[in-house]
């Protein structure tokens, strides 16, 4: 069978469980990306299997869960919901982050820069943007190969993540008038949350979805700044609930004013 740049395909060897698209092709090796999973992947083209279903999967019962807007229902009161940096490594999963954004109506700023830049352009990109919440994510893998799963160089990005996440804190020390979201499929979640940030993946080194980093600063964002936040209901908004993200209870963002 034929494959070309941009097919949606699946793996037979992992039971064609996620959808990727081909991004490179070299002889009978592809780079694939997931879909909708924070995932890049080498595959033999013998294990491939085409996926024809435009809609690549149904993600509206997700998506419906978020019920995001339900926290800004118009009344007496009006909000300002926290400010969000969005650093992404994937330009196309940053792209769905913002479009995310943007449908509840909340500010964020993105930026597209690799997993080992971050760190070096962090504090820059704080004191210009000041934002509430920062994102730091792209890609992520643990490799078993590589050493154990408390052995920070065998991930492939969580060590840039930790490094990024400690400069953030270092420009910022409060975890409450800096909320840090950081990770991506499979990372180093315990590090991650020692070096400061609020929420991290992945508990269970597993894959997340590319909207859960946006999904949790989006309820941080619309969450009463002098109110703990509900960190169960929080986790439980995206994909995968505690088994991709973790994190630790901390008060939102969002002032609430009267009247309009």
């Amino acid at each position: 069978m034929e494959f070309n740049i941009g097919d949606l395909v699946t793996r037979n060897s992992y039971d064609n469980d996620v959808v990727f698209k081909i991004i490179e092709i070299n002889d009978n090796e592809v780079k694939l990306k997931g879909m909708n999973i924070r995932l890049i992947a080498d595959a033999d083209m013998s294990d491939l299997k085409k996926h024809n279903d435009e809609d690549v999967e149904n993600e509206q019962d997700f998506l419906d869960r978020l019920e995001t807007k339900a926290a800004l229902e118009r009344n007496d009161y009006f909000y300002l919901p926290g400010k969000i940096l969005h650093i992404d490594s994937d330009t196309d999963y940053l792209k769905r982050c913002l479009d995310y954004y943007k449908k509840i109506n909340i500010w964020a700023m993105g930026i597209n820069e690799r997993e080992e830049d971050i760190a070096g352009d962090i504090t820059h990109l704080l004191e210009k943007y000041k934002p509430n919440i920062v994102v730091i994510t792209g890609h992520d893998a643990y490799n078993k190969k590589k050493g154990s799963r408390d052995d920070l160089s065998a991930y492939k990005s969580s060590a840039y993540f930790v490094d990024a996440v400690k400069k953030a804190r270092e420009y910022e020390n409060s975890h409450e008038k800096l909320i840090i979201i950081a990770g991506a499929c499979g990372s180093y979640y315990e590090e991650l949350i020692k070096a400061g940030a609020n929420f991290a993946s992945s508990p269970k080194r597993i894959n997340i979805h590319a909207l859960d980093p946006a999904i949790v600063a989006a309820k941080m964002s619309l969450s009463n700044i002098n109110k703990d936040i509900d960190l169960k209901e929080i986790l439980e908004k995206t994909k995968y609930g505690k088994d991709g993200i973790g994190g630790i209870i901390t008060k939102g963002t969002m002032y609430v004013g009267y009247p309009r």
